[in-house]
């Protein structure tokens, strides 16, 4: 798969846990979120929830998604979650960082507090 069916892929991954969260109650806050190389996919916000979440698309049904989420991963998201803490106002924000898993056949598979600080 080229570099540019990769990234169609994944933008595709990317509308399709919007959609699911917006219909769940989200507000969008973010989307591809950047600290200098670091990114966040989505940011979404329900309540006092305020969700980083990271966005895995596949195609191959063998292999969880969610497995590509690995430290290196974490921590990218993490500082780029933290930098995005220190500019907006997160007061009181339950902060949680979520996988949605994206597969053509099951859909999203999304995963509440997948991974913590």
């Amino acid at each position: 798969m080229s570099r540019t069916e990769k990234r169609r892929l994944g933008d595709r991954g990317e509308r399709r846990t919007v959609l699911y969260l917006i219909l769940r109650g989200y507000r969008i806050l973010e989307r591809g979120y950047t600290f200098g190389h670091k990114e966040v996919d989505i940011i979404a916000k329900r309540g006092r929830v305020l969700a980083f979440v990271e966005v895995k698309t596949r195609t191959d049904p063998r292999v969880p998604p969610s497995a590509a989420v690995n430290a290196e991963k974490r921590k990218n998201v993490t500082c780029a979650a933290l930098a995005y803490m220190r500019s907006h106002d997160c007061s009181g924000c339950v902060v949680r960082f979520d996988v949605a898993e994206v597969t053509p056949e099951n859909g999203v598979n999304y995963i509440k507090a997948a991974f913590s600080v």
